[in-house]
Formats: structure tokens, C-alpha cells, sequence
């Protein structure tokens, strides 16, 4: 038995907009997608298609002219090119599952008896179910995702992030879940299996990165049922063309007829010109392009979004709520300053810290004694160095860490911890200690407290640094109409000082699991929408109640499940990204629609005084393009219709760049750059292709 699973490097697909291979590559598909069958989902360009079988049809029995089989070969084309941007979409989404399917192989895996047990079968990794204990040492493959319970080593995740760095796995924290796939490098761990047969997260990611899951968001759906009506709407307009024709020649017997119009009417073929070219068929053929190249953009920056639907919620996002630790600091406290009482050197100060630190392995404990030595040259010794030293390390029961030595008793670490410890051992700590540890908090700092035995000594002020930018960062989201949220579990002092260092706009202290929940469920009263992260078990309940819910790849299993988004990288600061993508979504598909529906305007002016002119001489005034005749006008029309929509595919795979900016100034922008420009090419490209095609036989 055996299961595929990754190994190596998976490459990522590079974003090439229109490649010529890739073009190539995916035309196959977008002729299979002229299935009828499958073209029902877009009915927009399911009537382009019927339209062209009628132009075939009447050209080979009735419009033999060239212009007949012109018109019927571009509207086949337009037909194509809309399946063509589809296919290219998808086709990027393929190529990522194909790297992965080529780095997969079969293997086996260590299945305990028992979680407890020294014993174990070996079988193959499709015959594990959930529940199941497997070990797994340096060199072998994770057979299956799950959470490690024992033990913790270096995993080797570059398959699944394309990131070579190793990262630490362990039992009993946040980073304890493990993907099927991943390679350990490093000690030993006993994983519990928690995928179910055939749905493993590669499995997933693979079919999410295909685009066989997407579904139409609602917004989609709408914008959807929008086009079918303007089509029926274009479509009862044409018809009344027919009447219209025949009543015109009734009144004006004199009037000789042209292609477009006769005693009998309107052409047929002109007739489905015209309607060809006034339903939006621009926006109808990139719609779903749009769509899934919006879950393709998220893939390239390593986020798996499990529906089409997160996406687009990540666009009308009003709500950030961002863990401090990690996402706004860097998370690593530093000492920054030694801090003495009354009657007590700096240098005094320094040393207990310093002997108080040698045995905290914490990056804390460690930059207290880097600081120690640094600032007051004191030689940074090493544990074994102090045979007698009798160490006490930290416990979250005691929030103390310390050493004995030499009769003398020096513990350091929370103020109120310490100082308890103080009283108990005679001493009374002096208002001033409580005065420096208020100060410290209120600055943004963390306070610890050193004494020793029956007396204070002074603070520590650990500083938490907020990394670099981040002010701009929430700026810009304020920018865009976001309001940001900073949860922490420090105290209201701390987190005030470090929520206006930042520069978010409000802040949520001693934040429990319950207090995370019932802060999104206020915000999501109001009717808006609430995005966060996180990586904890305790996390899941918000995630899942989240309308975007980011959940870090090095979280547990029920953070991930709980989430519509995984976060390869674990960079909680990508969130900022995913609003970004989300909005630019919403955006591309706000101007393509507004350049769609413009450019009909040029079309009116191409079309129309081709038909009626000759009838209604009034009409020659509408011919601003001054285009040749009145067959040149509507094939150029056509021919304009189609090619415009392969030029806009670059468009709908990158998207429209987002600037952050209010939803009026996007309208304008999007009414002066698409809506403008959408009347300014067609006129532009309707005259082009006049000129290059009045010579061509059968135009005169």
C-alpha cells in the first residue's frame, strides 16, 4: 500500500501574465469549454455561441458573402477567447498542483500499538486513520497530517511553503501540527494522525490550487444574474430591430436596401452583430477569470483560501483584530535598561540580574545577560562555572526564576510574583518599587522585578519593539475604511502604550479565548465584516466565528480547520496582504465592468448608423469614426468585440493595483480611468480596424 505525499522543494509558478506557451497550453481546454453543456454556467457567452452557430448556419445556406463568414469566424472567436481566459486561470492554478504531484513518492509508516507502546507495525500510510500513533525520527517522512504528542524535532516544510528554512515542531504548545509530507531532520516524535482517509491537507491544497472547489461567490452570483438580464434586455431590443426594419422600408419605398437592411428586414447576421456586440460580453468572459486568478494571487504569496467566497470576504473586511506577540512586535522582548531603588548601585542591580538569568533560556532571560555584560562589562560566565549555585528555574505556578549562592537567595521575574516572595521572607518592598513597574507598563515595557531575599533591588524594563513600518502599515488600512484591533494579553498599561506606538485604532487587553469571540461577534452586529488570525487551539472558536479566519500553518488542527484560510508562512502580518488581495479583487472586477459596459457606447456609434443610415440619412451624423461602409462598421465592431477580450486578460490575471483610498475617490477613479477609457478604445480600435479590413474583398 502505499500514498503520495511531498518531498523536496515544490517550485512555485511564476506570474507570468501571457505567456505564448501558456496560451497554447490552455487552448485545448478552451475549445473542450465550448461544450454547450459547460458553457450554461456563463449565459452571456452561451447566446455569443448560439449567435455564432446561427451566422454559420446563415452563411453557408443564404449570407454566402465574405462578410457572412466573417462575422460567424469572430464570434466563434469571441467565444474561444472568453474560454481562453477561464482556461489561462486555471491553467496557473494546474501548474502549481503539477509541481506538487511531481514531488511526490510512496511511503510507509511506524504505527505504534499503543500511544505508550515500544512496539509498532509497519504499514502502508493510506491504511492510517485518525486516532492512530505513528513515530517518526531524523530522515523520514511525515506519513499523514496530525498534532506531535511526543517529543519535538526539526521539520523540514519546504515542500508545502517552498521555504528551506527548518522549522521546530513539539508536543504540547501551538506549533505541534505536522503536514503528511514534511520531512524530520532532526531527534524523534510520535505524531496522533488526525486527517481522514483521501483528505489529507496536501490533498486539499492540491485540489484547492486546481480550482476544482471554487465555487461562484455571492457577489459573483450577482454580478452573474446582472449580465443574464442585460443580455434578455439587449436580446428584446435586437428583436424589435426586425419590425422596426420592415416599417422603416414600408415608409421609404424609394430608399434602396444594403446588406444590413431590406424590404425583408435586418439581416440575420447583422441582427446577432448587433446583439453580440451590445451584451456585455467584455466583463461575461473575464468574470470567472477574474475570480480565480483573485485564490491564484493568494496561492503565489503561500495562502490557501478554502473558497472563493473567503476571498471576497477579505475585500469588504471593516474589522482586523491582530495578536500583538509576533504580528505587530517582533516578539522578543529585550532588556533595555536595569532600573535601581534608592540605596542600590546599577552595578549591584546588573549582577543580581545577571545571576539570576545565567540559567533562563528564554529570550529574555538570554538578553538580560547580553545587556548585563554590554553595558556594565560584566563577563557573561556560564552556569557550570558556579559549581555551588543552586539554580531555580521558571515555572509558570511560581512566574520566578533565580539562583541560590552562597547563602544568598536572587529571584527574578513578574512584580507581583517577586514581591509576594519579598513579604514571605520578611521584607516590605517600598511604594518606589510599585511606582517604577507602573512606569515601565505605561511606556509599552515589561516590568520584572529582582530581589533578593527580604529586600527589592529594582526592575528590569524588557522592551517589546514594534517592528518597523507597521504605523504606515495601519495607516494605509485606515486609509482604506479598516478599523484595526490589537488583542494582548499584557495588562491595559501595556497594551494602551504599544496600541498607540503602533497606531492602531483600538486595542483589547487580557484578552481571553471568550473575550476574542464576543468582540467579533459585536463588531459582525453592526453588519461588518471581521478578519483575524491565529494559531491556538484556543483560537478556533474566533476563527470559525471570523467572516476571514487566517490560521497559521504552525498552529494546531483545530486552528486550521477552523480557519477558511491557511497561512503557509505563518506571517501573521500577512493578513494585511490578504485584505489587499481581497479589495483587489472587488476592484478588477469593478472596473472591468464599468470598461465593459462604456465600451458599448462606440458600438451604438458603429452599428446603428450602419443599419438605419441609409433609411434615415439623419443618422450618417451618429458615424462619428466616419468608417468606410456599413459592412466595414459592424465587422470592425466585431472584430473589436473579441480581440479586446484576450487584451484584457493580462488585466484579470494581475488585476487593477489597489491603492488604499475611500470608496468615493475608488468610484471616480474607476468612472475617469475605466469608464473614460472604455469609450476612448473602442472608437480608437473600431476606426483601426476600419482602415486595415475596407479593402478586403467582399467589404466594398
Amino acid at each position: 500500500m502505499s500514498t503520495h505525499v511531498l518531498e523536496g522543494t515544490a517550485k512555485r509558478v511564476g506570474g507570468g501574465l501571457l505567456d505564448p506557451r501558456q496560451l497554447l497550453t490552455s487552448l485545448p481546454e478552451a475549445l473542450r469549454k465550448l461544450n454547450p453543456v459547460t458553457l450554461w454556467r456563463n449565459p452571456v457567452m452561451l447566446i455569443v455561441e448560439i449567435g455564432a452557430l446561427a451566422t454559420t448556419i446563415l452563411a453557408a445556406t443564404t449570407e454566402t458573402s465574405f462578410f457572412g463568414w466573417a462575422i460567424a469566424g469572430w464570434l466563434w472567436l469571441t467565444v474561444v477567447f472568453a474560454n481562453l481566459a477561464e482556461a489561462v486561470a486555471e491553467g496557473r492554478g494546474k501548474a502549481q498542483a503539477a509541481t506538487l504531484r511531481a514531488a511526490k513518492r510512496d511511503t510507509t509508516a511506524r504505527r505504534l500499538r499503543g500511544r505508550t507502546s515500544a512496539e509498532w507495525d509497519v504499514v502502508g500510510a493510506p491504511e492510517l486513520r485518525q486516532g492512530d500513533f505513528v513515530v517518526v525520527e531524523a530522515g523520514e517522512i511525515i506519513p499523514g497530517d496530525g498534532d506531535v504528542v511526543e517529543g519535538i524535532a526539526s521539520v523540514d516544510e519546504s515542500a508545502i511553503t517552498g521555504e528551506s528554512a527548518p522549522v521546530i515542531r513539539e508536543s504540547g504548545g501551538d506549533r505541534s501540527a505536522v503536514t503528511g509530507g514534511t520531512k524530520v531532520l532532526s531527534d524523534r516524535i510520535v505524531v496522533e494522525i488526525t486527517q481522514r482517509p483521501g483528505e489529507s491537507f496536501v490533498d486539499r491544497m492540491i485540489a484547492l490550487v486546481e480550482g476544482a472547489n471554487r465555487q461562484k461567490t455571492p457577489n459573483e452570483i450577482a454580478l452573474n444574474i446582472l449580465l443574464a438580464a442585460l443580455t434578455i434586455i439587449f436580446l428584446v431590443a435586437t428583436a424589435t430591430m426586425q419590425p422596426l426594419a420592415i416599417y422603416s422600408m414600408s415608409v421609404n419605398p424609394g430608399v434602396p436596401g444594403s446588406l444590413a437592411l431590406s424590404r425583408d428586414g435586418v439581416s440575420g447576421v447583422v441582427l446577432v452583430s448587433l446583439l453580440v456586440c451590445l451584451i456585455p460580453t467584455t466583463i461575461g468572459a473575464l468574470l470567472s477569470a477574474i475570480g480565480i486568478a483573485g485564490m491564484d494571487r493568494l496561492v503565489q504569496r503561500n495562502v490557501l483560501a478554502m473558497s472563493g467566497r473567503a476571498v471576497e470576504a477579505a475585500g469588504d473586511v471593516s474589522t482586523l483584530l491582530l495578536d500583538k506577540t509576533g504580528t505587530i512586535t517582533l516578539g522578543n522582548r529585550q532588556a533595555g535598561e536595569f532600573v535601581p531603588i534608592r540605596g542600590v548601585t546599577a552595578e549591584e542591580l546588573a549582577r543580581a540580574a545577571q545571576l539570576s538569568s545565567l540559567a533562563d533560556e528564554t529570550p529574555e532571560g538570554r538578553s538580560i545577560v547580553v545587556h548585563a555584560k554590554q553595558v556594565y562589562g560584566l563577563r557573561e560566565r556560564e552556569p557550570g562555572e558556579l559549581a555551588h549555585a543552586e539554580w531555580v528555574p521558571f515555572t509558570a505556578q511560581t512566574r520566578m526564576s533565580g539562583v541560590n549562592l552562597d547563602g544568598r537567595e536572587i529571584r527574578k521575574g513578574a512584580a507581583t510574583a517577586v514581591m509576594k516572595w519579598v513579604r514571605d521572607h520578611g521584607g516590605h518592598p517600598t511604594d518606589e518599587v510599585g511606582h517604577l513597574v507602573d512606569g515601565i507598563s505605561a511606556s509599552g515595557g515589561t516590568p520584572l522585578v529582582v530581589a533578593e531575599k527580604g529586600r527589592v533591588l529594582g526592575v528590569i524594563h524588557l522592551k517589546d519593539v514594534v517592528k518597523q513600518g507597521m504605523r504606515e502599515r495601519f495607516d494605509e488600512m485606515r486609509r482604506m475604511g479598516i478599523r484595526t484591533v490589537m488583542i494582548t494579553g499584557d495588562n491595559p498599561l501595556t497594551a494602551k502604550a504599544i496600541a498607540e506606538e503602533a497606531g492602531v485604532d483600538d486595542f483589547l487587553a487580557e484578552a481571553t479565548p471568550e473575550d476574542k469571540l464576543s468582540l467579533i461577534r459585536k463588531e459582525q452586529e453592526g453588519g461588518r465584516l471581521v478578519a483575524m488570525t491565529g494559531d491556538g487551539t484556543n483560537d478556533a472558536p474566533a476563527l470559525a466565528q471570523a467572516d476571514v479566519g487566517v490560521a497559521m500553518n504552525t498552529g494546531t488542527s483545530a486552528a486550521k480547520e477552523a480557519g477558511n484560510m491557511v497561512d503557509l508562512d505563518s506571517n501573521p502580518t500577512k493578513l494585511i496582504e490578504i485584505v489587499e488581495i481581497g479589495k483587489q479583487l472587488l476592484i478588477t472586477r469593478g472596473a472591468l465592468t464599468t470598461f465593459s459596459i462604456a465600451n458599448d457606447v462606440a458600438k451604438y456609434f458603429a452599428i446603428i448608423p450602419a443599419m438605419f443610415a441609409a433609411v434615415y440619412p439623419g443618422l450618417d451624423a451618429l458615424n462619428v469614426m466616419r468608417l468606410a461602409s456599413p459592412q466595414s462598421a459592424i465587422l470592425a465592431a466585431v472584430i473589436f468585440n473579441a480581440l479586446v477580450i484576450i487584451a484584457l486578460i493580462p488585466l484579470a490575471l494581475r488585476g487593477v493595483r489597489y491603492r488604499p483610498a475611500g470608496a468615493s475617490k475608488l468610484l471616480s477613479r474607476n468612472l475617469y480611468v475605466y469608464g473614460l477609457g472604455g469609450i476612448v478604445a473602442p472608437f480608437a480600435g473600431i476606426k483601426l480596424i476600419d482602415l486595415l479590413i475596407q479593402f478586403l474583398p467582399g467589404m466594398s
